[in-house]
């Protein structure tokens, strides 16, 4: 891609964002987002960052605020040298590279670091960065106990430093699309959320001479992770707690090392049930061992649903015959299935199988835009509004869907949290 087609796509996502964000309603729901789009980063006196951590997802994000106008890398950490070098070969020659983070952060010469740790790494390594006087990027989830993100939070307030956390959705033209839809009532009020996201992997990865079990596979063992819930579900329970505007109110649910029997800690199963005000509710699965139904979010109203990972909307169409009627009209046309004898009820309970309608506006790159929000917000001081509200609220949720299963009780949402 030339400098040129870059710049052509990236106006377009950017006009596809703001697009989505204008109108009733959105100011208040999404306002990072058109916070951000709005923004015009500039090409000089680029916000300089330290990026800690450059495994496979912290290259990631280094290939985004490369692409940004107004962020650049200029350190880079690692405690494990091949991820180290790897990251080095993304940067700049001559770009300053740690194997502590203390040493960079004593070095000087930074405006703000980047995350990308294991979870249990996130609040020590956020709370050492306030402490230099500089803003923190961290990876979701923010840390591995709500003790610990409530620390992370209330140090950037006191440091009055920003703490942005990443959830690209929230950046996202399909989603904002999704959610403007929403709060236009096309799909009626929204009663119910089923959110799945299920891989078929054992998600243990290759150890590499020089490391163990344990660094490399961190995801799988509770001292350093919550599994599925902070590295998967949290995602999903943002957009939940986002599309019904609240934070739920109690969580019960129940987890098990179902299918990989191998040494690990976390669960491989999970399914929970978040409760939120007038009876709504968030269902959630999660598994490691069938990947038919993959990562979804279907938000359920009384006149229709959206699925935005598919970007399309579906209406309501209430049966208008007879069940019997429809049976030879869809054999008219074709459409022949399996018929149980004596079943009443057999026809009209089947899913709904009409095509929908697109919600418009294809991928793009949302981290990149996280990062040019990040920049601006490090050079004014001020964070993207409303932006660490709900990544704090959804990490508080993952951790509490944990407690609920691992107690096998139902877990209400904590009343000690840090005002956002």
């Amino acid at each position: 891609m030339t400098d040129k087609d870059f710049d052509l796509t990236r106006r377009a996502f950017l006009d596809h964002v703001l697009i989505a964000t204008a109108g009733a309603g959105m100011s208040a729901a999404a306002p990072w987002a058109a916070s951000a789009a709005a923004a015009e980063p500039l090409q000089r006196d680029r916000v300089r960052l330290g990026v800690i951590g450059t495994g496979d997802r912290g290259r990631t994000l280094i290939r985004n605020i490369l692409k940004t106008r107004n962020c650049a890398v200029a350190a880079v950490c690692d405690t494990f040298e091949p991820h180290l070098a790897k990251g080095r070969a993304l940067v700049a020659a001559g770009t300053p590279a740690f194997a502590d983070h203390r040493a960079m952060l004593d070095a000087g010469g930074l405006d703000a670091v980047v995350i990308a740790t294991p979870l249990d790494s996130h609040a020590p390594l956020a709370l050492d960065a306030f402490g230099a006087g500089l803003h923190v990027w961290c990876e979701k989830a923010m840390a591995r106990t709500i003790a610990d993100c409530s620390a992370m939070v209330k140090q950037s307030q006191d440091s009055r430093k920003v703490l942005q956390i990443g959830h690209q959705r929230m950046f996202h033209p399909t989603y904002l699309a999704a959610l403007k839809r929403v709060k236009a009532g096309e799909i009626g009020p929204v009663t119910q959320i089923r959110a799945s996201w299920h891989r078929n992997t054992s998600w243990r990865r290759p150890i590499p001479p020089g490391s163990t079990d344990r660094k490399i596979n961190w995801r799988l063992y509770r001292d350093a992770s919550a599994g599925l819930m902070t590295e998967l579900a949290t995602h999903q329970l943002q957009i939940g707690s986002w599309f019904l505007d609240a934070a739920p109110t109690r969580v019960i649910g129940s987890g098990s090392i179902c299918f990989w029997k191998d040494g690990r800690e976390v669960y491989d199963h999970v399914a929970l049930v978040y409760e939120y005000s007038d009876g709504r509710k968030f269902v959630y699965t999660s598994l490691l061992n069938n990947a038919r139904y993959g990562c979804e979010e279907q938000i359920q109203g009384s006149k229709g649903t959206i699925e935005p990972e598919l970007g399309r909307i579906y209406p309501e169409v209430p049966p208008k015959v007879l069940a019997l009627q429809r049976m030879q009209e869809d054999v008219k046309r074709g459409h022949k299935r399996t018929i149980p004898i004596g079943g009443a009820t057999w026809f009209p309970e089947l899913p709904v199988t009409t095509p929908g309608e697109l919600l418009g506006w294809g991928e793009y790159d949302e981290t990149m835009l996280q990062f040019e929000g990040f920049g601006e917000a490090v050079r004014s001081g001020k964070p993207l509004p409303g932006m660490l509200a709900q990544a704090y609220q959804a990490s508080v949720a993952s951790l509490l869907g944990e407690q609920a299963m691992d107690r096998g009780e139902a877990m209400t949402w904590p009343g000690d949290l840090v005002r956002v």
